[in-house]
């Protein structure tokens, strides 16, 4: 028991260290894109606090198995180059009891992952999309600078002023891009005041002296209307939009599946756990080293394995949710992958025994 404890604290103090590392800098990035709306007055300081702390939370999902599975590379690499793994098969320590001391680590990581990716990951997308929203609601025409475009709805509506008023709380010639999901609606008017619906308390912008085309997905004809006075409200038609609403989704309403796209989310949330549990079995073979081995070469090998299984990955749920691939084996493929380097590892075939002596 105590050198299964030593085992597991030697892997479990740089996963602390490592993950805390990793969501600073993922949350230093993130926050660098919502800055960049909060300067611009799109949303508030508290806003962007949320929305990080949200994508942090959905980012979890990958992070932790990520700095579980380096871990297990560190510190075994580092008790091969100390020759503390000699001195444990000296006191008849076998290479399966260290097995089964990470494996039984994985469990857990791999619990606390199926957690992650089944029900908080979900619900931190909800959140955030619905966080989202509710600031675009907010959008306050007035505050916007002059000759700059500004994208709300992630994407889905653009909105341009050629000069701002603030005093007046007035925009001139202002130009609105709505993308529907019928149609494309294009906006053109000399000018532009925001205010308050009574009844329903939502934003809602008047045009005044304008243009209005609509463009339907279905036919190449369009519709162009000339007005002297139009009102659009700011408020999403939607709360979340479609193409977010299966990132959303709780975990029981993917099961059974309606379309592919769902299948695919429920394929990626299925193998978050299983890969937790394959990359720690997969990083013991790859630690394998001689004392006089330098660990970089491993630690970076392990980098490259991952990196390379998380890209098959994402792609495989591309395909798969655009039915390029067949649902089977689907996105489990990538953990194909992984099963066939954990053998050719541990058989460590000739060309494998070449490349551990570099």
């Amino acid at each position: 028991m105590i050198i299964d404890r030593y085992i597991m604290r030697e892997i479990i103090k740089p996963t602390m260290i490592i993950c805390v590392v990793l969501v600073f800098i993922f949350g230093c990035y993130i926050s660098a894109r919502f800055w960049e709306d909060a300067v611009h007055g799109l949303l508030s300081g508290v806003t962007v606090f949320l929305l990080v702390l949200l994508r942090i939370i959905i980012a979890l999902e990958v992070l932790l198995p990520t700095t579980f599975y380096l871990s297990v590379v560190i510190a075994l690499s580092r008790f091969y180059k100390n020759g503390e793994i000699t001195a444990m098969f000296a006191s008849g320590i076998s290479m399966a009891r260290i097995t089964l001391s990470i494996f039984l680590l994985s469990l857990m990581v791999a619990a606390i992952v199926a957690i992650l990716s089944l029900y908080i990951r979900p619900w931190a997308w909800t959140q955030f999309f619905l966080l989202k929203a509710q600031s675009e609601a907010q959008f306050d025409l007035t505050r916007m600078q002059s000759g700059n475009f500004y994208e709300v709805d992630d994407g889905e509506r653009v909105i341009f002023a050629d000069k701002v008023n603030t005093r007046e709380n007035r925009a001139e010639g202002v130009f609105i891009l709505n993308k529907k999901n019928t149609s494309l609606q294009i906006i053109y008017a000399e000018q532009a005041d925001q205010y308050q619906d009574e009844k329903s308390d939502n934003p809602i912008i008047a045009f005044k002296n304008g243009h209005w085309y609509e463009f339907p997905n279905s036919s190449d004809k369009g519709l162009i209307i000339k007005f002297k006075n139009a009102a659009m409200p700011l408020q999403p038609d939607g709360t979340i939009l479609p193409s977010h609403k299966v990132k959303a989704a709780a975990t029981r309403t993917l099961v059974p599946a309606d379309n592919l796209e769902e299948i695919a989310e429920l394929e990626w949330r299925i193998i978050t756990p299983l890969s937790s549990i394959l990359l720690a079995l997969l990083a013991i073979p790859l630690s394998r080293s001689s004392p006089r081995q330098r660990q970089r070469v491993n630690i970076l090998a392990a980098i490259l394995i991952f990196a390379a299984y998380y890209n098959f990955s994402a792609i495989a749920k591309k395909l798969v949710s655009q039915g390029v691939i067949g649902i089977l084996p689907g996105i489990f493929w990538s953990q194909l992958l992984l099963v066939v380097c954990l053998v050719l590892l541990t058989w460590r075939p000739r060309f494998f025994r070449h490349w551990h002596r570099l």
